[in-house]
């Protein structure tokens, strides 16, 4: 497909706003997160367009559920992951264990592991991260790009990881132990957990499925994932009052997506190219400029 460098230019400026945030790699890293060292190529903005409106690939989960705060609660998570003990429970060094007392020693070297983690504690002590994929997504496929996920972005913290398969959406359960090897504190901001989502999207894309870690700003969405405790509360069947985000910021995000988009469509319909007129049908189409159907709280 040929087309004019004008029209290319500009899907790069406006498409880096929508799915490459400038505060996206907050620290170096060896790894190559993009196609190209410093900025993607129209082809790859493209294939992001594609996905996210065309054929609605759906979004990653990664969602910090909470952390412990000493080694009691740290060992209640790890019975909770594995079903005390009923699943297989894999720790950073790829070691998987499963049953009870296999736990167990995986609680007494947390303990003692770099700095020692009191029964209780006033700090957290660990993270609780999960990660998923819609229904229909192979579960074992999730385990791997979990797997990979964590060598990347966890790999100087001690961690563990279980797949849990057994309900709708195919997820994975990590806990993270908080202080990292060198002794530094794992304190996740908003910057870190977007990467996230786009370091586990690359490895599902990577083994073959597609999956988009887009910004929901980017996409238009009016709403954001619930916290776990609304979710646990509308399941017991107790009255909970819905939350739109409002604040001033994340209403201009909004706008300055909807302006990418506006920018991205008009480009798309100049080009000469049958393909990118396509696309630019596909992004008018699309509520409110990109409302993925597939996407899930």
């Amino acid at each position: 497909m040929t087309t004019s460098p004008s029209i290319d230019g500009v899907l790069v400026q406006w498409g880096e706003r929508l799915f490459y945030p400038a505060s996206r790699i907050v620290k170096p890293d060896t790894t190559p997160r993009l196609n190209t060292p410093n900025r993607p190529s129209a082809a790859t903005i493209r294939q992001r367009i594609a996905a996210t409106v065309a054929r609605r690939a759906p979004q990653v989960m990664v969602k910090v559920t909470g952390g412990g705060r000493g080694m009691g609660a740290i060992a209640a998570h790890f019975r909770y992951i594995c079903k005390n003990g009923q699943l297989r429970i894999e720790d950073d060094r790829g070691v998987v264990r499963e049953g009870k007392e296999a736990m167990h020693d995986l609680v007494e070297q947390w303990r003692v592991s770099g700095s020692l983690i009191p029964e209780h504690n006033h700090r957290r002590e660990a993270l609780n991260i999960m990660l998923s994929m819609p229904s229909g997504t192979d579960a074992q496929t999730v385990l791997k790009a979990a797997r990979g996920f964590a060598r990347s972005e966890l790999r100087d913290h001690h961690y563990v990881m279980v797949l849990h398969e057994h309900q709708a959406n195919p997820h994975v359960h990590l806990s993270v132990k908080a202080e990292s090897i060198d002794g530094k504190r794992l304190n996740p901001r908003k910057t870190d957990l977007h990467r996230w989502r786009e370091t586990f999207a690359e490895q599902l894309r990577g083994l073959g499925v597609e999956a988009e870690a887009t910004r929901q700003a980017s996409r238009v969405v009016n709403r954001r994932d619930e916290p776990i405790w609304r979710v646990k509360a509308k399941q017991e069947g107790r009255e909970v009052t819905a939350k739109q985000p409002t604040s001033p910021r994340f209403q201009r995000s909004h706008m300055e997506a909807m302006q990418a988009w506006a920018q991205i469509m008009q480009a798309l319909q100049g080009s000469e190219a049958p393909e990118d007129k396509a696309l630019a049908q596909h992004v008018g189409a699309c509520p409110n400029f990109c409302v993925n159907g597939s996407d899930f709280s």
